[in-house]
């Protein structure tokens, strides 16, 4: 199984059609969008190329590849653009060795207020803009950063899993930021 990982779009075109070039070309079998897909949110500049009907067509074709949760600045009329669901706070992957993805968007879920996670499950989320990749005691914590406003002085990013990795990639240049396997 390969996927893809993607947050905190919101509403930048050239950004999704970067994440689109590069999910094309990945050979991953889904796309996973931690939220933020539209709209850029009140504390956020507006962002280069910010044409959010674009990016929606743009998704769209992908409906069936697709698993995304609701982000803090999306809305029901953001889903109205939509083909695929969005609007859930969270989803679950269930990975052919046993282990969970719990997918968020973080702000409601993160590593200060988590969710009922087992053993080894993995916690990933967006919404800080900041990329992580590490092993907590009982669980993994993953975080793609942001395709469109990274912080710390970072690229911006997203994530790949592929066998038992997941690894945080420059989405200028596909060099690896961080990674964690298990």
């Amino acid at each position: 199984m390969k996927l893809m990982i993607a947050s905190d779009i919101h509403g930048s075109l050239s950004a999704a059609e970067r994440v689109i070039e590069l999910y094309q070309s990945s050979g991953a079998t889904g796309l996973i969008l931690l939220g933020d897909l539209l709209n850029h949110g009140p504390r956020n500049p507006v962002p280069d190329s910010y044409l959010p009907v674009q990016v929606a067509k743009l998704l769209n074709p992908y409906a069936k590849e697709i698993i995304a949760v609701r982000g803090n600045c999306d809305s029901e009329v953001d889903q109205m653009l939509l083909d695929f669901p969005m609007m859930e706070d969270f989803s679950w992957v269930m990975l052919e060795s046993g282990q969970r993805f719990f997918l968020t968007h973080g702000h409601l879920y993160n590593q200060d207020n988590l969710p009922p996670l087992a053993k080894n499950d993995v916690l990933i989320h967006g919404h800080t803009h900041v990329p992580v990749a590490r092993s907590c005691s009982e669980y993994y914590w993953f975080n793609p950063g942001s395709v469109t406003f990274p912080r710390g002085d970072l690229p911006p990013s997203y994530g790949l899993f592929e066998s038992g990795c997941l690894k945080v990639l420059s989405l200028l240049n596909g060099e690896e930021i961080e990674a964690i396997c298990f």
